[in-house]
């Protein structure tokens, strides 16, 4: 009976993070705002069918970054997860702090237990009715759960991401400056030009359904 090979937990965690880092990497960065007439999220994305920000639940929007069959499948999960609550309860009790407490179990249950890791981190944005009740939660492949506030950046490059938002972020900015300051902050971090935007707003004052994509032409002037 051969035995098998014994690899240091820390060296195996180690690995394990690296893998899903170096896959992350390669998708394109997404940041989140919060802004005077809600939530923003603005990604860098070239393709014209395939979406990576999109509805969860009345006013709580997702996106993912880096491998897009597996953030996809955690998005149709959120889905699934967001109506049995809101059917067995009602739609209020439906909060981006509970779906990303089961998106962080999930990852990180993959993380430690699954054959490989998910490559990919999620964005999760609530708007309320005031900025103060607004929500932003970044979950990372390994399970690890940030509670955000100001704005965000997910991705292999959101730590500078992140950076440039805060030297131009002061108070709450207008949806239209912060899509620019969102723009600049690629820019400058990517130096080079951008392939393509998709857009979308959580509206603050908007009734029921919250989520609005940015068309075009309102994502072409910047």
């Amino acid at each position: 009976m051969t035995l098998p090979f014994y690899v240091p937990p820390e060296q195996l965690v180690k690995d394990r993070a690296e893998y899903a880092r170096k896959g992350i990497a390669r998708g394109r960065s997404i940041v989140a705002l919060e802004t005077q007439e809600g939530v923003l999220i603005l990604a860098e994305n070239p393709s014209r069918t395939l979406t990576k920000i999109s509805e969860i639940y009345d006013r709580i929007a997702f996106a993912g970054v880096g491998k897009y069959n597996e953030f996809e499948s955690l998005r149709v999960a959120g889905i699934r997860y967001a109506d049995v609550k809101g059917y067995q309860y009602g739609r209020d009790d439906v909060t981006a702090k509970s779906l990303a407490s089961a998106f962080s179990q999930t990852l990180g249950n993959i993380f430690v237990q699954g054959p490989k890791p998910f490559e990919v981190e999620v964005l999760i944005a609530e708007v309320g009715h005031t900025v103060s009740e607004d929500r932003l939660f970044k979950v990372t492949y390994d399970g690890t759960l940030y509670d955000k506030r100001g704005y965000t950046a997910i991705g292999g490059k959101s730590d500078a991401l992140s950076d440039k938002l805060g030297e131009a972020y002061t108070d709450t900015p207008t949806v239209d400056l912060a899509l620019r300051q969102a723009a600049d902050a690629f820019r400058n971090v990517e130096d080079r030009n951008i392939d393509g935007w998709e857009g979308a707003l959580l509206e603050r004052d908007r009734e029921n359904r919250r989520f609005r994509r940015l068309p075009k032409e309102q994502l072409a002037g910047i």
